[in-house]
C-alpha cells in the first residue's frame, strides 16, 4: 500500500488525516515540523507528502522547496494543505514545487481523491 508522510504542527491535525489515511487503507508517517519532515522523507522516501504551510522554524514552502531541490526526494508529489484560501498562496506553493494546494477543512474523500489523482500522474 502506498505511504503517505504527513507534516503538520498541530498534534490535532495530524490524528486527523492520519486517521482518514488509514481508514483508507494508507500506511502514513507523520513529521511535527519541516525539519523533521525532510528527514523522514529523505529516510523513508514515501509515494506522497501533504504538508502544512504555517509551521514554526521551516514552513512548508521552505520544506517544499528544499525537497524539491534535493534528487533523493524531488520526485516525491507534495500538496500543500493549509487554512490560508488565497490564491498567491497557492501560486506561491506551486511554485516551490508542490502539485496540489487544499484548503483546510478538508473532506475525506477530497483528500483522498487528490493523493490518488497526484500518485497516478
Amino acid at each position: 500500500m502506498a505511504v503517505i508522510l504527513i507534516i503538520d504542527d498541530s498534534p490535532t491535525e495530524l490524528h486527523l488525516f492520519q486517521n482518514m489515511l488509514e481508514n483508507n487503507g494508507f500506511d502514513t508517517l507523520v513529521a511535527d515540523s519541516g525539519e523533521e519532515g525532510l528527514r523522514q522523507a529523505q529516510a523513508s522516501r514515501p509515494d506522497c507528502i501533504l504538508m502544512d504551510v504555517v509551521m514554526p522554524g521551516m514552513n512548508g514552502f521552505q520544506a517544499t522547496r528544499k525537497l524539491n531541490q534535493d534528487p533523493r526526494t524531488s520526485s516525491i508529489p507534495v500538496i500543500i494543505i493549509t487554512t490560508k484560501d488565497q490564491e498567491t498562496d497557492k501560486i506561491w506553493g506551486m511554485r516551490q514545487g508542490a502539485v496540489e494546494y487544499l484548503v483546510k477543512p478538508i473532506r475525506e474523500n477530497e483528500l483522498v481523491a487528490k493523493i490518488n489523482a497526484v500518485m497516478a500522474d
